[in-house]
């Protein structure tokens, strides 16, 4: 295993420094999912749930969370996003939330497509837990990750 990033030569935590890396245009994709009763997806679809849309209000807190990422993991640059994009569906089982991020900058943008889907999954936990006391969080993770090359420079 090669050397942490995230730990200085004392293995105390160290925000990486980025200031030599180029500018490159970055996108993540994430997802999770959280599994629910059938007779709360029935409301959901519905729209019965007594806190209000609960895919609507999802999805805007997960753009809401992807923007405050920097603010809640303490060694996550604040990074210039472009793009959040979050969509929350109903499958079988529960709900499934995909997160699209994307910025242009010095470190990835993968934390912020993370926080988006969880933050959206909590959301729905707690629209939902007064009717559903078995609701279970799972399967959050990143789908791609990308960067490409740009004409921008640090000045």
């Amino acid at each position: 295993m090669g050397k942490l990033s995230h730990v200085d030569n004392e293995g105390r935590a160290n925000m990486v420094d980025v200031s030599g890396k180029s500018i490159q245009f970055r996108t993540a994709k994430a997802e999770g999912f959280i599994k629910l009763k059938e007779e709360t997806i029935n409301l959901i679809k519905e729209n019965k749930m007594k806190k209000g849309d609960v895919l609507t209000v999802a999805e805007v807190a997960g753009i809401q969370g992807a923007k405050r990422t920097s603010g809640l993991i303490p060694l996550c640059h604040p990074l210039p996003i472009t793009k959040i994009d979050v969509k929350a569906e109903i499958i079988e089982s529960g709900v499934r939330i995909e997160s699209f991020a994307k910025c242009t900058g010095q470190t990835g943008i993968e934390m912020e497509a993370l926080t988006a889907v969880s933050v959206g999954l909590l959301t729905i936990y707690d629209m939902c837990k007064g009717v559903d006391k078995e609701m279970v969080m799972y399967g959050i993770s990143l789908m791609e990750k990308t960067k490409s090359d740009t004409d921008i420079k640090m000045v």
